[in-house]
């Protein structure tokens, strides 16, 4: 991949949605010339009470979380990948929009490509609409893909 490559950002929570909206990615990958695939997850701020009051050692903790978070990759996204399509794995911790734009700011992402319903109505009010702040705030496209339009596309086959 050349110093010039256009970074397509796939950001997924693990939701059904995310999954199916991984084709979506892997299509802009292979159409945009030097394009570069970047599977991007963010792992939600630990509070510091949890980690303190129930693991001793939060780096092991961390190290753990990671290392199932490769492993879901590797069963889920990895199989689906053509053997020409190479893809990046970003971990990052903190606030998923925020994180989110951070990386696409610092990393002149071409275009951001996410689900539009997350893991669950209840972590949507927990951490608010990441899609929607996304979508507000991005410098570059964001391709949204709703379950509701996969859903119809597989019905129409």
């Amino acid at each position: 991949m050349s110093e010039t490559a256009q970074k397509i950002l796939f950001c997924t929570d693990f939701s059904q949605n995310a999954l199916q909206s991984f084709s979506y990615a892997l299509r802009a990958a292979k159409e945009i010339p030097d394009a570069q695939l970047v599977l991007f997850h963010t792992m939600p701020e630990p509070d510091a009470q949890f980690w303190k009051g129930y693991i001793l050692d939060s780096d092991d903790a961390m190290t753990e979380m990671k290392q199932k978070i490769h492993e879901k990759i590797d069963a889920e996204y990895r199989p689906l990948l053509p053997p020409d399509c190479p893809m990046e794995v970003v971990l990052t911790t903190g606030d998923a929009p925020e994180e989110i734009l951070h990386y696409a700011n610092r990393e002149n992402v071409r275009m951001i490509v996410l689900g539009r319903q997350g893991s669950g109505m209840i972590s949507q009010w927990l951490m608010g609409n990441v899609t929607a702040r996304v979508v507000r705030k991005a410098n570059c496209p964001v391709l949204v893909v709703p379950l509701s339009f996969i859903e119809k596309q597989k019905q129409a086959k």
